[in-house]
């Protein structure tokens, strides 16, 4: 392997365990105040004593993140780390000398099982790397279950960026109905101009803009590898990476993407390039779903006697028909309130927005919640004076 390859490799690797971070959670840091009320308790441990600085525990952390992942669930196991610079004395009390060290404890012992059902090289990384088969998730898994009792598969790591290549890209990014964000990437970019190799570190960002957006069907989030598909980045006049360009509903020629690289700067062009009203968490706004056009009549029906509102509901249906793409949506449910309101009385909108409320603080699903909080929204502006 080429010096240059062993580099591109090892930034490949880092870009790899930026992505896995957000699955840290998942995994449950042990330290010496809680290693005794977590482990030996009332479910088996698998526990991985590191070092933040090893190289080897580095290329190990996505595997055993995606572990920690698919047994988030399981209560009768638990998926654990140990930090050894920040707690030796808890690391040499259980016989660590080389890192990672991964050790099994039973339910209801703090005395570790070695772990003779895989090789010996699941117990130190030096054999470990060299055993292709058992440095996976996978092979992690099959142990635990064998050792603890579980039935678990190994979680395949969710992603709501839609991946390019020269077969689909003109039918996705160029499909007039959609607004398509595109990343021309490649696994590892050099840099002529100073002769360094860059890591670009987008993914986990870009990740995140995905999955903000997952629910707006005319707003796609994706990638295509420029360095695979060549031509497909010279046609686009990729000349660097990443590379970003987006492919707006009115002009599927692409437009060069010059904005910052943070989620906020993402979400925010989003916003304003395709009308949708998110946060960075992928919440809607206060602002998702209103419709200026729509309030100006909506101030008229308010102000109106009981008689005069007939007549401006009829001017709202008609303005409300106008409406094309996700407006036409939100158009619909400020006829549905304004009918309400002329059905059920004045008060109809205040209590309607306070259900709705109470329902937004429960926990439920991202669909539900974008249903509701458009309902809310929309059905404010009919209780603006109450």
């Amino acid at each position: 392997m080429s010096r240059m390859q062993s580099i591109c490799l090892v930034f490949g690797t880092l870009a790899v365990l930026l992505f896995a971070s957000a699955f840290a959670d998942d995994v449950v840091v042990l330290t010496e105040d809680n290693f005794e009320k977590e482990v030996g308790q009332d479910r088996g441990a698998l526990v991985e004593f590191y070092a933040p600085w090893c190289g080897h525990c580095k290329k190990l952390a996505p595997e055993y993140e995606t572990l920690g992942a698919s047994f988030k669930k399981a209560k009768s196991v638990l998926i654990g780390k140990v930090d050894c610079d920040e707690h030796k004395s808890l690391c040499s009390k259980y016989g660590v000398s080389g890192y990672p060290t991964i050790q099994w404890f039973p339910k209801g012992s703090l005395e570790p099982r070695i772990m003779q059902s895989l090789p010996k090289a699941i117990i130190h990384i030096n054999s470990f790397i060299r055993y292709e088969g058992a440095r996976t998730a996978e092979a992690l898994a099959e142990y635990v279950n064998n050792e603890g009792g579980t039935n678990v598969k190994i979680a395949a790591i969710p992603s709501n960026v839609v991946v390019l290549t020269p077969e689909n890209f003109d039918e996705i990014a160029l499909d007039e109905k959609k607004n398509v964000l595109v990343e021309f990437y490649a696994p590892c970019s050099f840099m002529q101009s100073t002769m360094v190799w860059s890591l670009q570190n987008l993914a986990p960002t870009y990740e995140k803009v995905a999955t903000a957006f997952k629910l707006d069907e005319d707003v796609v989030i994706a990638n295509v590898d420029a360095d695979k598909y060549r031509d497909l980045g010279e046609k686009y006049g990729v000349s660097g990476f990443p590379t970003l360009k987006f492919f707006p509903k009115n002009n599927k020629a692409g437009e060069d993407y010059d904005g910052g690289r943070d989620l906020d700067d993402f979400v925010t062009f989003i916003n304003e390039k395709c009308g949708t009203s998110r946060d960075a968490k992928g919440q809607l706004t206060i602002k998702a779903g209103i419709v200026e056009a729509l309030d100006s009549i909506v101030k008229e029906f308010l102000s109106a006697t009981n008689e005069e509102k007939k007549a401006i509901f009829k001017k709202l249906e008609e303005e409300a028909d106008k409406l094309e793409g996700s407006a036409a949506r939100y158009g619909k449910i400020y006829v549905k309130a304004a009918k309400s309101c002329l059905d059920k009385g004045s008060d109809y909108a205040k209590n309607e927005v306070l259900r709705l409320e109470r329902i937004l603080a429960k926990s439920i699903s991202a669909t539900k919640a974008d249903e509701f909080t458009l309902k809310k929204n929309i059905l404010s502006t009919f209780a603006a004076d109450q």
